[in-house]
C-alpha cells in the first residue's frame, strides 16, 4: 500500500510539472511595427496586410492571424527502393567533398495556404533535416501572396471563383508555366506537385502548359508560384 501511495504522489508531481511548463511557455513579443499592430488588434486579417503591400518579417504574425494554415511538402529529392527503383522524397540530400572530408546538407521546399486565395512557398537548407524544415516553413509564412480567382473561361462564364480570371505565365530557371482558365468540372489538369499548390490557393479548375525541364520540382513549383503572383500584376496593368 505504501509503494502504491508513493507512485500516486510521483504521478501527481509529474502532472503538476507538465501544467507548469505549459503555463510558462513564452508569449510572442513582436519585434516589428506590423507585429505590434497585429498584437494590439489594429490589424485583424492577413488580407489587409497583403492588400496594402506590407512585408511580413515575422512568421508569428501569420500564426496569430491564421492558426488553421495548411502545410504541404514538395517532393524534390530521390531515394532508392528495395526493388532497385527510385521514389520521390521531400528531402534533397547534397554532398560537398572538401579537403577535410564530406559535408552533407539537406534541402526542403514547403507550401502553405488556407485554401481560400492565400498561398506561400519557402525553401530551407541546413545540415540537419529538422532545421531545414523549420527554416522552409518560416520563409513560406513570410512569403504569402493573395491569388486572384475567377471564371475566365468562355465555356462557363458562371462568375464564380473556381478558376483564374485570365491566362497567366511564370518562369523559373528553364521551366515556364502557363495557366489557362477552365470551365467548372474540368479539374486541375496539372501534375501532382502543382495540384498541392493550387488546392492550397483554392483553385479547382485550370488548364496548363509547361516548357523546360519539369522534372526539377523546385523550379516547377517556383514557376507556378510566379504565375499565380502575376495574376495581380496583370490586374494592375489593365
Amino acid at each position: 500500500m505504501a509503494e502504491e501511495q508513493k507512485k500516486d504522489v510521483k504521478e501527481e508531481k509529474k502532472l503538476e510539472q507538465k501544467q507548469e511548463t505549459k503555463e510558462e511557455k513564452p508569449k510572442w513579443i513582436p519585434k516589428t511595427k506590423l507585429g505590434r499592430m497585429v498584437l494590439e488588434g489594429k490589424i485583424t486579417s492577413i488580407e489587409e496586410i497583403l492588400e496594402k503591400g506590407w512585408k511580413i518579417r515575422e512568421p508569428e504574425i501569420v500564426d496569430y492571424l491564421m492558426p488553421d494554415l495548411k502545410v504541404e511538402y514538395v517532393l524534390i529529392g530521390k531515394g532508392g527502393t528495395k526493388g532497385g527503383g527510385k521514389k520521390r522524397l521531400p528531402i534533397k540530400r547534397s554532398v560537398k567533398v572538401t579537403a577535410s572530408g564530406r559535408r552533407i546538407s539537406y534541402s526542403v521546399m514547403v507550401m502553405v495556404g488556407n485554401g481560400n486565395g492565400i498561398v506561400g512557398i519557402g525553401r530551407g537548407k541546413s545540415k540537419d533535416t529538422r532545421t531545414a524544415f523549420m527554416q522552409a516553413l518560416r520563409k513560406a509564412k513570410m512569403n504569402l501572396i493573395y491569388v486572384k480567382r475567377g471564371c475566365g473561361s468562355w465555356e462557363c462564364a458562371c462568375g464564380g471563383n473556381h478558376s483564374i480570371p485570365y491566362m497567366t505565365e511564370g518562369k523559373s530557371g528553364s521551366v515556364r508555366y502557363v495557366l489557362l482558365p477552365a470551365p467548372k468540372g474540368t479539374g486541375l489538369v496539372v501534375n501532382d506537385e502543382a495540384k498541392k499548390l493550387l488546392r492550397l490557393a483554392g483553385i479547382k479548375d485550370v488548364w496548363s502548359k509547361t516548357f523546360g525541364r519539369t522534372k526539377q520540382h523546385m523550379n516547377l513549383i517556383q514557376a507556378l508560384f510566379n504565375a499565380l503572383k502575376n495574376l495581380r500584376k496583370y490586374e494592375k496593368a489593365y
